[in-house]
């Protein structure tokens, strides 16, 4: 897999190609936590809920009800012992609680019926769960089976152009193309460290470019007057 992968990626002409080992050494040295490597410790099932509800949703807002919700309910079981009135309660004040509340009860029932209480570990069997998209069911790969997959929400699509290593308008061609540029052993590290990024310096408004690890190789800071 890595060959075809480098293969691809060498592909590229030079002047497109940006040093994407550069690029995540540098990134790693400010590294902090995103809110599912806190989670990291948690079951594949307490990953997948907690990703679900973190959708639109900050993780500074989903993380503290996650982990209080995780110390008392553990297994999709315990999500169906609840009505869907306690579980909203329990989901405020995160965006869109009452149909998270719900998909949340539904996949359990599904998890369930099929899967024995188990998270899939394919991508085709995670998007068919109520309340899970491509980013959710990448997210759930990534972070609790550790599979080779880029996870792309809004950061990771506005760095990944920001810095010129894409040209895309959505976040589904975003990860179809830094699958093509990305050797696949760096698919791990692009989430994990664009969303800190994207959360600490590299803002939708004004980015602090002057702060930024990783200038020298982007093409929308070294427009910039940082000095």
């Amino acid at each position: 897999m890595f060959f075809l992968a480098t293969i691809i990626y060498d592909s590229f002409p030079d002047e497109l190609m940006k040093p994407i080992p550069s690029i995540i050494a540098a990134l790693r040295q400010r590294q902090g936590k995103t809110m599912l490597e806190e989670l990291r410790e948690h079951t594949p099932f307490q990953i997948l809920v907690a990703t679900v509800m973190s959708a639109r949703t900050k993780d500074t807002t989903t993380m503290p009800i996650a982990e209080k919700l995780f110390q008392t309910y553990k297994v999709p079981s315990d999500f169906l012992s609840l009505s869907d009135t306690q579980l909203e309660q329990l989901l405020f004040p995160i965006g869109f609680y009452r149909t998270k509340a719900r998909a949340i009860k539904k996949l359990c029932a599904v998890l369930i019926e099929k899967y024995h209480s188990d998270v899939p570990h394919s991508f085709e069997e995670l998007v068919e769960l109520p309340g899970v998209g491509p980013k959710t069911a990448n997210c759930v790969l990534a972070y609790a089976f550790r599979v080779p997959a880029i996870p792309v929400d809004i950061h990771v699509h506005r760095i990944s152009n920001r810095i010129g290593l894409v040209a895309t308008t959505t976040p589904e061609k975003t990860e179809a193309a830094l699958k093509k540029v990305v050797p696949v052993d760096y698919w791990l590290d692009i989430n994990e460290l664009f969303v800190v990024h994207g959360q600490t310096i590299c803002f939708p408004r004004k980015p602090n470019c002057s702060a930024c690890p990783i200038l020298q190789w982007c093409d929308y800071g070294l427009n910039q007057d940082v000095r």
